[in-house]
């Protein structure tokens, strides 16, 4: 074992030549802090998250706003608008000039980023529409080719990226001019433009974990498994899924993907979760209801729904705030139906990470408009990606997964060399996670059979109950995927025996009764008494 690690180590120097060029950090000085000046923990997290990333506190700013995550449009112009227009202005942090259409714009701002704390309202209100006078004609029908026409709801911090910017329509959405940037934030001549994110959830204690477990996991890097949720509603949103799977693949991040139309079933055994990607229950669901559930720190977690963050109070309803506080660090929503199409692009998101950039560009590339639905939780300067060079502050629990990546970059061109070498170290070391990172492979490159052995070994190196109880799921996954329904069902059964009361196998019957649908009571004919 102690071999096998050192060849580890060895390889992880290597890469030390190997350094990508990353993209221009964001500086703290170009970063404000909107709060709630009439909440005390609103300014006190402000306060708290300027002092980790050492933001100069005169970049706190501080409005009197209601306290309801609801505002009203009229409101939202009264106590946020025009108060936050008159700040940059006192401040001098941006010049603005008329266009040649004679509209106000930025065209120098110091501020590139706006961070909005807990207690900043989250969605603006639609203008409720004047009822039709007496004898009016009906109102013309919706234009299905402009399904945004007359909206004019949004999320707060989606329609203060163009703040700056005088007289915009509030009605339908605005182009984002950042949106699948090649350059970073800082390389990118957009002074109207000011990147939002929002530090928020359920409880205080949470918000204040995000900042802290971004903080840290930057200085390892992010280091675990990805799993995949691909639920089948949508083509574009399944080639989402389909490119993150690819990215990781490419990477070497080990990622569990599900193809079944139904979502991971309720306790699904989810260890060592760095990453997730899912889509499309309304509420909260599967792995996540399992009370013993975690992420790992400074973990990314997103799950694609219409109404994902339509509110962020409560952590078991929607999905934005549900993730959070299960652990995650950083996640994505929706306030309002946004439209698929007008929604963060996971590919894009996840690509843009893994590049190096900040939390808060690459859920700005991936989102194509702004004065829409969309929210960015998390702390915007967090990269969780910093070390995939193999850099950065070495632990214990991460050492399987940065050899899985080491892996990549040794051998890139090499791949038949690279799935020997690592192989050979599970079998030293006799390690689950490079075991069952090896079957999870072969199920991408179409190899059920080797993939199977894989997983089987896993079972084998594996300690605890829940990553041995994984490795059945993959193997069932296999007979489910090819139609071999019996067997699928014989050995759910067999592993409810197996595994007994754990939590976690409370998934398996979600598989069986899927495979096996009880009958509808309903269409049940009823047994009549002699």
């Amino acid at each position: 074992m102690l071999t096998g690690m050192r060849k580890v180590a060895l390889v992880l120097l290597v890469l030390a030549s190997l350094l990508r060029a990353s993209s221009a950090e964001i500086s703290p000085d170009a970063v404000a802090i909107l709060y709630n000046s009439s909440i005390p923990e609103s300014r006190k997290l402000a306060e708290f998250y300027c002092k980790m990333r050492r933001i100069p506190e005169d970049n706190l700013i501080a409005l009197d706003m209601p306290h309801s995550a609801d505002i009203s449009r009229e409101n939202y112009d009264k106590w946020i608008l025009k108060p936050l227009r008159a700040e940059f202005e006192t401040r001098g942090w941006w010049k603005r000039e008329l266009d040649g259409g004679g509209i106000k714009v930025p065209i120098k701002n110091h501020i590139r980023v706006l961070v909005t704390m807990r207690g900043v309202p989250l969605r603006i209100q639609a203008v409720p529409k004047p009822a039709p006078k007496p004898g009016a004609p009906p109102p013309a029908p919706i234009n299905p080719q402009n399904a945004l026409e007359g909206h004019d709801e949004a999320s707060v911090d989606s329609e203060l990226a163009m703040f700056g910017v005088e007289s915009l329509p509030t009605e339908a959405a605005l182009k984002n001019s950042f949106y699948q940037s090649k350059k970073s934030l800082v390389d990118s001549a957009m002074p109207f433009l000011v990147l939002t994110a929002r530090i928020d959830a359920p409880s205080y204690a949470t918000c204040e974990r995000m900042i802290t477990d971004a903080v840290e996991a930057e200085k390892t890097g992010l280091w675990g498994r990805d799993y995949v949720d691909i639920a089948n509603k949508f083509p574009q949103g399944d080639q989402w899924l389909e490119s993150v799977v690819k990215g990781n693949n490419v990477a070497g991040i080990p990622t569990v993907v599900d193809r079944f139309d139904d979502t991971l079933p309720k306790n699904y055994p989810m260890t060592d979760a760095s990453l997730y990607f899912g889509w499309y229950d309304w509420n909260v669901s599967g792995p996540f209801l399992n009370s013993g559930f975690k992420f790992r720190k400074g973990a990314v977690a997103m799950h694609l729904h219409s109404f994902s963050a339509e509110q962020l109070s409560d952590g078991n309803k929607n999905w934005s705030g549900a993730l959070l506080e299960r652990g995650a660090a950083v996640t994505i929503g929706n306030v309002y139906e946004p439209y698929l199409h007008l929604t963060h692009d996971f590919s894009i998101l996840h690509q843009s990470l893994l590049a190096g950039a900040s939390w808060v560009e690459a859920c700005w590339m991936a989102m194509p408009v702004t004065s829409w639905q969309a929210v960015v939780l998390g702390d915007p300067l967090y990269r969780p990606f910093l070390h995939l060079d193999g850099s950065g502050v070495k632990a214990d629990g991460d050492i399987e997964f940065r050899a899985l990546r080491a892996g990549v970059i040794q051998w890139k061109i090499n791949p038949r060399e690279r799935i020997e070498q690592v192989q050979k170290a599970s079998e030293r070391m006799k390690s689950g996670v490079l075991a069952e990172a090896l079957g999870l492979e072969f199920i991408e490159r179409k190899d059920p059979k080797e993939a199977s052995k894989w997983f089987r070994a896993a079972k084998q190196n594996y300690v605890r109950n829940e990553d041995k109880l994984r490795q059945d799921f993959n193997l069932i996954a296999i007979e489910r995927a090819a139609g071999r329904k019996d067997i699928a069902s014989h050995d759910l059964l067999d592993a409810q025996i197996a595994y007994g009361p754990i939590p976690e196998a409370e998934g398996l019957k979600g598989w069986f009764d899927i495979l096996n649908p009880p009958p509808d009571p309903a269409k049940t004919p009823a047994v009549q008494k002699p």
